[in-house]
């Protein structure tokens, strides 16, 4: 993503230009935006020298700077957890919600519905969305191998909500995952699944920055819409 744009330096993904504003800035504002969430921090890498801080300024004082990315995921998000409890204390109980910076369509009614769905469920949960395509299994040459029957499969998205101690613990246990959800599986837990939309979606690709923005401007229109 970020070499698709200009300059001497590729510019890293959260930080590309949609709807006016740096990618990361729209899911920050929506989690900022959600009563229910006291704090919001950002982990960044130590040596991160582009975070946009006048842009986000207006976001207000719930949002919080943690300067201590790790070189995966799940270090960063581990990292990110015991930087918050140095800043807020005892805070093991409380209940914490991991998002990709990526994401930028995510909604407030979207976090209330995973935080009421999942409530003070042990095992946590996620927002997710059925599979609704045929899954086809690659083998040699580039051929299906098989078809992959998905009744029952789900597309993970974020937010991911667990309890604090739970998620350091599970990503402690299980450092290699690609998502919180799978650590606090290999805990032997299932997090439940609260279904959401495809418009939660993540920007991987140069199209999805297209997408992306059609999404955010034509939600900016409805609600502009006089009835």
């Amino acid at each position: 993503m970020g070499a698709q744009s200009t300059g001497p330096r590729p510019t890293p993904k959260q930080y590309l230009p949609l709807a006016g504003q740096p990618l990361i800035r729209h899911a920050l504002a929506t989690l900022c935006a959600t009563p229910a969430i006291a704090h919001v921090f950002v982990v960044l890498a130590p040596d991160d020298t582009l975070w946009p801080a006048a842009a986000m300024a207006p976001l207000g004082g719930k949002l919080r700077v943690l300067r201590c990315g790790g070189e995966t995921r799940a270090e960063s998000v581990a990292n990110g957890l015991r930087a918050m409890a140095v800043e807020l204390g005892d805070i093991a109980d409380d209940c914490v919600l991991v998002h990709d910076a990526a994401r930028p369509c995510l909604t407030v009614p979207m976090v209330e519905k995973l935080i009421a769905e999942v409530g003070q469920d042990d095992a946590g949960g996620l927002l997710a969305v059925p599979v609704a395509d045929t899954l086809k299994q690659a083998g040699a040459g580039g051929r299906i191998l098989r078809t992959v029957p998905r009744d029952g499969l789900w597309q993970a998205q974020t937010p991911q909500m667990f309890r604090h101690r739970l998620l350091l613990d599970a990503l402690a246990a299980a450092p290699q995952v690609t998502d919180e959800a799978g650590a606090v599986e290999a805990l032997g837990l299932s997090p439940r699944l609260v279904a959401a939309d495809v418009s939660n979606l993540k920007v991987t690709y140069p199209l999805d920055l297209q997408l992306a923005e059609w999404i955010l401007q034509n939600r900016a229109n409805r609600t502009n819409v006089r009835i």
